[in-house]
């Protein structure tokens, strides 16, 4: 199948859910669209936001009638069966949005409305208003396994949804599946979009089926993220352009943000537009 044809004949658009409660709070220096500064405060964008900081957003962040469209799945596959939480569209979905949780986490973390300021829940929204499909899955580990799970978890959707593009959102140590996809052949030509958030960065990237093909990109990172540093993970996000000028790549910095700060500060619709409107 060619990279062309799981895309959409024509860019699409999520409409909006709660874009002012989601929108980056101000932007310290940017580089067009393709870099920016984001002014990250925890008082405001953890204190302010949560009723109880890291564990439960303000209720005005969250629409909890979403769950009436999650389902608690288990698909066999010959890779071994993969348990996921699936919210939206099963088949015939408009897009398909995965996240891929990172050391120690669940697809429980995917589907936590309340956790990282309600960003999951707005994902979740996100897909359920657009005729979209989020999913959200367990995996054996961050190596060959976890990525032919991930691979058939991607391809049973993908013939349930021939037209959707595919992104797949990886969380910290998440990232080495996203990595692993890339560099996948059959993966690859399925991938719409890679969203790294507090993640790892991978040179091999540069010689892999998803760089050749330009699959959109983006990079979410917290500056005083101490499990893998921010400037490592720019200077891996510069070398894509200085491979390719014109790479369909972004990269936001949290400024003060850690490492989980991108999972929750990222804005999901304005990224996913951008990809969806990608060439």
């Amino acid at each position: 199948m060619a990279v062309a044809c799981a895309y959409p004949a024509s860019a699409q658009s999520l409409a909006p859910y709660k874009d002012d409660l989601f929108a980056y709070p101000g932007m310290l220096s940017s580089e067009g669209e393709t870099y920016r500064v984001v002014d990250y405060q925890e008082m405001r964008d953890i204190n302010e936001r949560d009723q109880v900081p890291e564990r439960r957003v303000q209720g005005k962040y969250v629409s909890t009638g979403v769950r009436k469209a999650q389902q608690d799945l288990v698909l066999k596959l010959d890779a071994g069966d993969v348990r996921h939480f699936a919210v939206g569209t099963t088949e015939g979905a408009s897009v398909i949005v995965l996240y891929l949780h990172g050391q120690g986490g669940s697809r429980k973390q995917g589907v936590d409305d309340f956790t990282f300021g309600g960003n999951f829940n707005r994902i979740k929204n996100l897909m359920a208003a657009n005729g979209g499909l989020y999913l959200s899955p367990d995996f054996t580990d961050f190596g060959d396994k976890g990525v032919s799970e991930m691979a058939a978890l991607i391809d049973h959707y993908a013939a349930q949804s021939p037209g959707a593009r595919i992104v797949v959102a990886c969380g910290s140590m998440g990232g080495q599946l996203c990595w692993g996809l890339a560099r996948d052949a059959k993966a690859a030509r399925k991938l719409g979009g890679l969203m790294l958030l507090g993640s790892l960065w991978d040179n091999a990237f540069l010689k892999s089926p998803a760089f050749a093909a330009k699959v959109p990109v983006f990079f979410g990172q917290g500056s005083k993220d101490p499990v893998f540093p921010a400037d490592k993970q720019e200077a891996f996000f510069r070398s894509i352009l200085a491979k390719n000028k014109s790479y369909p790549t972004r990269f936001v910095r949290f400024e003060t943000g850690t490492h989980g700060t991108p999972i929750r500060m990222t804005d999901w619709r304005e990224t996913l537009n951008w990809m969806l409107s990608a060439k």
